[in-house]
């Protein structure tokens, strides 16, 4: 579990305000109430940080982030870690980067389409860490992500009770599972956190396009 200190407890306060109030006008989140926030946004996303070790300084991109989670949680917590928010959608972007200014953090927010980006030597195999909790299946999440991460370094995917087994498109794609860790929030939500170790480069055939991910994912 991660305690979060007064300052950032401050922080959080300021970044749900502000989340709420700009979800009037573009749709960020189906989550309004408080005590929803904090354990569905914030405490959620600070799990894996409690649960893998992340080394100081490690480059992270957060792959469908959304509303900026878990990305923005983790700078709050970890202001050393250099972090990318990654989104297809302008609106959301726009958010994200109007939401660093409000909290005076630092990090880029990158308009694009994973599949697309991935094939940039900008973005491909260039970060530490690759960390998700969008709902994609674990095979097309994987093949979302993993091209953006180094040899050696970790895919780490947020997911339900329900972990897909994506055997077959790790092998394709240069990962193995190193760890499944179910964890639960307060309410008594399971959540599992399925740490992928990246051991070999991905082929330059992938990511393909999101139509076949989608029609015919690597299992």
């Amino acid at each position: 579990m991660i305690n979060f200190t007064n300052e950032q407890k401050a922080s959080l306060e300021k970044l749900s305000a502000f989340m709420l109030e700009y979800n009037q006008k573009v749709n960020l989140t189906a989550i309004t109430e408080r005590e929803q926030v904090w354990e569905k946004h914030f405490i959620d996303s600070a799990f894996p940080l409690g649960l893998v070790d992340v080394p100081r300084g490690t480059s992270v991109i957060d792959v469908g982030t959304g509303a900026g989670f878990p990305g923005v949680i983790w700078k709050l917590y970890r202001p050393d870690l250099k972090l990318a928010l990654l989104d297809s959608l302008q609106k959301r972007v726009n958010y994200l980067k109007l939401l660093r200014n409000e909290l005076g953090l630092s990090y880029s927010a990158v308009h694009g389409r994973s599949e697309e980006l991935a094939l940039k030597h900008d973005f491909r195999e260039q970060f530490g860490v690759a960390v998700s909790r969008a709902v994609a299946k674990l095979p097309a999440l994987c093949e979302f992500c993993l091209p953006f991460v180094k040899v050696g370094g970790l895919m780490l995917a947020m997911k339900g009770a329900e972990v897909e087994n994506a055997d077959s498109a790790l092998k394709a794609l240069g990962g193995e599972v190193e760890e499944i860790k179910s964890y639960e929030l307060p309410s008594g939500d399971r959540r599992n956190l399925v740490i992928i170790r990246k051991i070999e480069a991905t082929p330059a055939k992938f990511p393909r396009q999101r139509i076949n991910i989608a029609k015919n994912p690597l299992t």
